[in-house]
This record gives C-alpha cells, structure tokens and sequence, in this order.
C-alpha cells in the first residue's frame, strides 16, 4: 500500500530539498533567514492549488492552513519545519535518488572519498530494495525536515482529493527557525487552534516520541585588555586565551556531545569569535531533567568564575536563557496523542518505539505552551552533514500511518 505515495513523495523532496532554506542563529529577524521564504511562499501556493482551506502565511513566517473534517473529533495539528540546519552547508544542494538500493557501499559524485556504508550505519542494511535520496556530497540533504513537509503534504492532497475518508478537522502548519529553537513563538498555539499535534521530525520507522531534551543556551563574553603588542608586557590581556582556557577546564573526557549518549546530557561549545580584546563563546546546555540542565549551567558559571580569578583585570560574563523544556512533562500526564499514534503505527504493522530524543523538536515548544505535540518518525538518517539519507518507502510508512491517525482520531 505504500507503493501509492512513493513517487509523490521522492518529487517533493527532491524539489524542497534543492531550495536553500537555512536558518541562522545570529539574526535578529524572523524568520532569520530571508530564503525560507522560498519555501514557505512555495509551500503557500501548494497548499492553495490541492484545495486546502484558510491558507495563510503569517507575519512571523509560519504557513498554516485547514484540511476540513467531516465527521467530528478533535483539531489535529501536523506541523513540519522548512529550515535546515546551520551545523553544515545547505547551499546548492543537488539531491539524487538511488533507485532499488542494491545494499553496498553509497558514494558520492561530488566527494568521491565520501561514503555512506552500511557496516557503519546498520539501518541502511535493512533498506535494501529501497529508493534511498542523498545529497552529492558537499551538502546535508535537508530531509530534516523537508521529509516531514512532503508528508504532510501528501497526506493533504489525499485528503483533500478523497472528501469520503473520515477526518476531523486537521490544522497544518510549516515552521521556520526550528533549528535553531525560534520555531514556535507565543502567536503559533493560538493561531494553530489544535487540541493536540503532531511533528514530523523523527528518524527511524516506528519511533513515536514524547520526550525531548530540556534546553538552555549560554553565552559567555570575554573582555580583555587591548593595547599594541609591541608595548604588551604585563598589561596586555589576551582575551582569546581566556576562552581558550574556559574551553579546555570544561569536561573533555565527558559531558560533550561525542562523548555522550542515551540518557547522558552534554555542555557543548557551538562556536567561538573575536579577537585577542574580546571573545564570545556560545554554549548549549542539554539534559533530559530540570536539576541536571541547572548543573550544567552552574557548572559554566563556575568554570567562567576561576578564570576570572586567575586574571582580575579581564571582565568575564554568563548569560544563560531557557530555550525549550522536555515535553515529557505535560504529555505523561495525558498520554492519549501518543496512544493514537502507536496504535496508527500498529494498524499497519509497525510496532511503535518511544525513546527519548537527544535534541528538541517545535513540540517541546508547543507542549509547553499548552498543545500537546508528540513526534512521529519520517525515515530521515544521520542528519546535519553530507551523509544525511532518507527511505522513500520509510516516507511512505510515515503517510500511511498519519491518514491512519487522522482516521482513528475521528472515532
């Protein structure tokens, strides 16, 4: 049954992945890219030519529409983001479809020393047989989350071509920013009108997810002492040692992104600029428990606090702000969305797995905000770098399963 879907999806993906769309963290504006607009503007006139209703792009960049129900039940929210991430290039990205994948070895045209091996990454061994769409080698591919919007979309157009299936009203929107934890402002829960929702923003097929990181970001900013080099001694001080010196106290060995996994949270330096009279260092702090995620963030005090100590005349400074909390903690206490999702998952054979999820989702933010948002899987692999691959057939599992739960919520 998942054959119907295929090649709409692969069309879908294959042009909304070809657009750039990434988000920066820095920018004031919102979205903080101009070029999302592309695929929102996009996204905009798709949704006015399948028949949707009340499509509107609004004016902090969310496109949002209705596919109208015909039987009672709640307003189901489907939501996808349209950015991709900064961590990487997402410019000129060419992506190709691997037909029938035979099960060896994926190279890339455009990085010949590249390669996407199944010995590496055992879930690509089980995609034998499968359309598998990479990038060329240069770029990430941006099925996070371009995947989601095709099946979103997709499922839309069924709906909307198909008046007789059983559907309650469903709300779609498509977000920007999601990357970089500015997906849902205050005005999306409103403007949604959802009883509950759904991302589609996960990785391998049956994964339902109802726990998230809990998140802060931090920036630390290093004043140091200018004057010419050649008249430096003993009163120059040289801001970049000193975040250099912030950097190497932290934890090495443990407590950073590649040295943790499962359950572990991390502190991690996303990113390090300036000069020797001033550095910013901006952090990310990451834990699956509120008093974990506050150790973390004492712990960068503490460290910024002994280097301070060790040169009084340099100025050092902690700012740390809440970016999303772990949704785990309002959607345990009604676990209905994510009990109509396992059980769409298992009407088609697919037995759900809920682990938790070593990032944040818009979810996170719209449960916290009162819109219960669970997080159903689309297929997409090893994202944020040239070896980000995705499943036509997981994409087409993902479809099926939301028509399904579109239909079970009618009950």
């Amino acid at each position: 049954m998942t054959d119907r879907f295929t090649d709409e999806l692969e069309d879908r993906l294959v042009r909304y992945a070809a657009i750039d769309s990434q988000s920066v963290a820095d920018s004031p504006s919102a979205p903080s890219t101009e070029i999302q607009y592309d695929v929102l503007r996009l996204l905009e006139q798709e949704l006015n030519t399948i028949g949707a209703a009340d499509v509107e792009l609004t004016e902090y960049g969310v496109v949002l529409a209705t596919v109208p129900g015909n039987v009672d039940g709640p307003t189901v929210g489907f939501l996808a983001h349209v950015d991709t991430a900064p961590q990487f290039n997402a410019t000129d990205v060419k992506p190709r479809v691997i037909k029938g994948y035979n099960g060896g070895d994926i190279t890339f045209p455009d990085d010949p020393g590249l390669v996407l091996s199944p010995a590496e990454y055992p879930y690509l061994a089980t995609k034998q047989g499968d359309d598998i769409i990479t990038a060329s080698g240069l770029t990430l591919l941006g099925a996070d989350d371009k995947a989601g919007v095709a099946i979103i979309m997709t499922m839309a157009r069924h709906l909307l071509e198909n008046p007789d299936i059983k559907r309650p009203t469903l709300r779609i929107a498509f977000t920007p920013d999601e990357e970089i934890g500015r997906g849902v402002g205050q005005e999306l829960p409103k403007d949604l009108k959802a009883d509950f929702a759904y991302t589609l923003d996960g990785g391998q097929v049956g994964e339902i997810e109802y726990e998230s990181f809990s998140a802060d970001g931090a920036v630390v900013t290093v004043k140091g002492v200018s004057i010419h080099p050649g008249l430096a001694k003993e009163k120059m001080v040289n801001a970049i040692h000193l975040a250099s010196k912030i950097v190497q106290t932290l934890p090495q060995a443990t407590m950073t992104p590649e040295t943790t996994d499962e359950r572990e949270g991390f502190i991690h330096a996303t990113d390090m600029v300036g000069g020797s009279s001033e550095m910013v260092i901006n952090f990310i702090l990451r834990d699956f428990e509120l008093d974990g995620l506050e150790a973390k963030g004492e712990l960068l005090r503490k460290t910024c606090e002994a280097v301070q100590l060790s040169e009084p005349r340099a100025e050092i400074t902690v700012e740390i702000q809440p970016q999303y909390r772990n949704m785990r903690y309002w959607l345990e206490n009604d676990m209905t969305p994510v009990d109509l999702a396992r059980d769409a998952s298992r009407a088609h054979g697919i037995e759900p797995v809920s682990v938790p999820i070593r990032g944040g989702t818009d979810g996170s933010r719209l449960t916290e905000f009162g819109v219960p948002t669970p997080n159903i899987f689309t297929g997409m692999q090893n994202i944020h770098g040239p070896l980000e691959w995705v499943s036509v057939q997981d994409m087409a599992k993902a479809t099926e399963v939301c028509l399904t739960l579109a239909q079970k919520a009618a009950k």
